[in-house]
């Protein structure tokens, strides 16, 4: 008896280890058509709106790899729902945004946040503050791409600042670690004066409709600037309701080799 017993739980245990994950995997392309199906706007911009529309095809002819992810599942549903509200089909053409100068002038709101972090980590190069001028920022953003290699740039060239930290920097470590604390500060500083001031300029909202409306237009906004600073111009400017039928929306950092580096 307990022989036999043995012989049909193991049976059992087989034939469940072989249909328990090919349920599991039709059960899951069901979920994803019914999200597809019912284009439930998303609510906030998250990371993965990077990811094109189209990188959803094909998902059923690539259920396998869907069993490995099946513990991710919720929060990979989550994330792709974006995706899923954009209009595009076989698009013609495509209209890429990028933030600062185009949607939004935010180049003088950038200027003034760096200063601020200057000012906040008392920011020195040969006992004067550092201070950029709107002359040396419209040099420094026609020159370099992002915030830490303007930074970069500007104290190679005219040499590393004593702050709050002491010293300036020496070794290659120690300048990454201040521009990294100089970009945190700035990054507050700017997000708080978005807030205050930032808005679209105009028409361009209305051109972003029109073309978010036409299936055969793909959309995206690209930006070389810091993720957190990114992410609160388009929210609180573009919409969240808006940002969600785009087909990719990017910052800097999304990408391994950013502009003019």
């Amino acid at each position: 008896r307990i022989h036999t017993h043995n012989e049909e739980s193991a049976t059992m245990a087989t034939s469940t280890a072989t249909w328990l994950p090919k349920a599991l995997c039709v059960f899951a392309l069901a979920l994803l058509a019914c999200l597809a199906a019912s284009r439930t706007p998303a609510r906030g911009l998250r990371s993965s709106m990077v990811a094109p529309r189209m990188q959803m095809r094909g998902l059923a002819s690539r259920s396998a790899g869907l069993q490995s992810r099946l513990s991710r599942m919720g929060s990979s549903l989550q994330r792709n729902v974006p995706v899923l509200a954009s209009n595009t089909n076989n698009p013609d053409y495509a209209l890429l945004f990028d933030c600062d100068g185009v949607i939004v002038l935010t180049e003088e709101l950038h200027r003034l946040a760096y200063n601020a972090a200057f000012q906040q980590y008392k920011c020195e190069i040969d006992g004067k503050a550092v201070d950029w001028s709107v002359p040396h920022y419209d040099l420094l953003q026609n020159t370099v791409g992002g915030g830490k290699p303007k930074m970069k740039w500007h104290f190679n060239k005219y040499g590393w600042p004593t702050s709050t930290e002491g010293a300036p920097a020496g070794t290659e470590d120690e300048q990454q670690a201040m521009v990294d604390k100089l970009q945190d500060a700035k990054t507050e500083y700017y997000k708080k004066i978005v807030e205050e001031v930032a808005e679209a300029r105009p028409g361009v909202l209305e051109l972003m409709d029109e073309a978010l409306a036409n299936p055969k237009i793909a959309c995206g906004i690209c930006s070389a600037a810091t993720k957190a600073g990114f992410e609160k111009v388009v929210n609180s400017v573009v919409g969240e309701e808006r940002l969600a039928k785009f087909d990719v929306v990017m910052a800097g950092g999304g990408v391994v080799r950013e502009k003019k580096q």
